[in-house]
């Protein structure tokens, strides 16, 4: 019966975290809101991307290609996954940065260039919402019985419960003398001092 209800706490437990590391869907957006810094006047200016649409920073090209945020029921989570580029001195355009932005974090994975600063603000305009795949729960393995046939070995490290019908006999006991109280003496009386005079 023990072995039951070890498992039911185990099946339990699985359920129990993958509920908790369940994930809201996302809504997708057309629309990104960008914030842009340059460096050299101070001026930070905000602009609006489509996805998909290319616009020019100062120097810089940036093209968004998705932009999600989470219902409005979760927590804030807005997204943006944005490729940046930068004509060189032969007309070629040099990738700067391609990666993902985060509105709750605009320094984590930000564009890192000497003259500008771009991070991501906001998205909206969205009603299409994207299901993303729930977390299942692991599948446990069978649990075995201990019980074992009296041909299966061992592995290194097991307890063996014993083989057969007969259990092993018990060790001799052991006989010990009892234990003795040690006597305490008895000090002798202190003298009695006469103060009467």
């Amino acid at each position: 019966m023990k072995l039951g209800w070890t498992r039911a706490a185990v099946v339990l437990a699985g359920v129990i975290g993958a509920a908790g590391a369940a994930q809201a869907d996302r809504i997708k957006n057309p629309t990104a809101v960008f914030s842009g810094l340059d460096k050299i006047t101070g001026r930070i200016v905000s602009f609006e991307v489509g996805i998909d649409e290319t616009v020019q920073f100062g120097a810089l090209q940036m093209t968004p290609r998705v932009c999600f945020t989470k219902p409005p029921t979760e927590a804030p989570n807005t997204t943006s996954f944005v490729e940046v580029d930068e004509p060189g001195p032969d007309g070629q355009n040099k990738r700067v940065f391609s990666g993902w932005l985060f509105a709750a974090s605009p320094g984590l994975h930000g564009l890192e260039h000497p003259v500008y600063d771009i991070w991501l603000v906001d998205c909206k305009g969205g009603t299409e919402v994207i299901a993303e795949p729930k977390e299942m729960p692991e599948e446990l393995p069978p649990i075995q019985d201990s019980a074992r046939a009296p041909s299966d070995t061992g592995r290194p490290g097991d307890i063996m419960a014993p083989t057969g019908g007969a259990t092993a006999p018990r060790p001799p006991a052991v006989q010990t003398a009892p234990l003795r109280q040690p006597t305490r003496r008895q000090a002798p009386a202190a003298p009695i001092i006469n103060t009467d005079r």
